[in-house]
């Protein structure tokens, strides 16, 4: 029994083996330094070269029996410069290949992309450049669902600005109603900050028309906030939609 019991120690001390730790644990177990990551893109993104991500219609081109898109598609390719566990700067990319590097680089190889994202999230409200890469990569991962946690992020007035500006931005371009109604409530929350709610109403005018127009009219009518309302009417104007016309003459006459 002693034996067994000391056997059951050890095995407790030794490290956990690289597959049985979680990819937050590899990313703060390579210490300061350059870690790299690579996962599935989703549907659609591309790149043309260095600092050019592309979202596109995978419909756009491929009816076309004479030409072809020469954007690469994926993997998504994230460099994270590490520095005392938190991340000071970070690049990504699509496609291509990672070059040797300099100093200390780990790469983590092709992970999961809902870890991926998740992974990316989790990094983006520490982060030291607060320019909110981090979130742009980690919505370009294929099958996840960011906008629960891009909606905390966006709500967060502790977080950086440019940080909840790109959440913001990109719960705009969201899939489905939630993240429509999501916008609505940071556009709405009076105890908010004013430039993130414009952004919110911004990104409420990219949303299809059925779900971001109505709430648009409903902002530009009923909002406290004359700054707010001013944006949606602008944005309203943008739409060319016939119930933003019905509302503009409304408020004309």
């Amino acid at each position: 029994m002693r034996i067994n019991w000391w056997a059951g120690v050890l095995v407790a001390l030794l490290p956990a083996p690289l597959a049985a730790q979680s990819l937050a644990q590899r990313v703060q177990g390579a210490g300061d330094g350059t870690v790299r990551l690579s996962f599935a893109s989703r549907e659609g993104v591309c790149s043309r070269g260095p600092g050019s991500i592309t979202i596109i219609d995978d419909h756009d081109d491929s009816d076309d029996d004479e030409w072809e898109s020469d954007c690469e598609r994926g993997p998504v390719r994230v460099s994270l410069r590490m520095q005392g566990g938190r991340v000071a700067d970070s690049e990504t990319y699509v496609g291509g290949r990672w070059r040797a590097g300099r100093g200390r680089v780990t790469d983590l190889g092709l992970v999961p992309a809902r870890e991926a994202a998740d992974l990316l999230l989790s990094l983006a409200p520490r982060a030291s450049d607060d320019d909110g890469e981090l979130i742009t990569a980690a919505t370009l991962a294929d099958s996840a669902e960011v906008w629960p946690q891009l909606l905390r992020i966006a709500r967060n007035p502790d977080i950086g600005e440019e940080t909840r500006r790109q959440a913001v931005f990109w719960l705009g371009q969201a899939a489905g109603d939630a993240a429509t109604e999501g916008l609505d409530s940071i556009a709405r929350d009076g105890d908010g900050d004013i430039e993130i709610r414009k952004q919110a109403v911004f990104a409420l005018s990219q949303r299809p028309s059925d779900e971001g127009v109505p709430v648009l009219i409903r902002i530009a009518r009923t909002n406290r906030h004359p700054e707010l309302r001013k944006t949606a009417l602008f944005w309203l104007g943008q739409s060319e939609d016939p119930r933003a016309l019905t509302l503009f003459e409304e408020i004309l006459r």
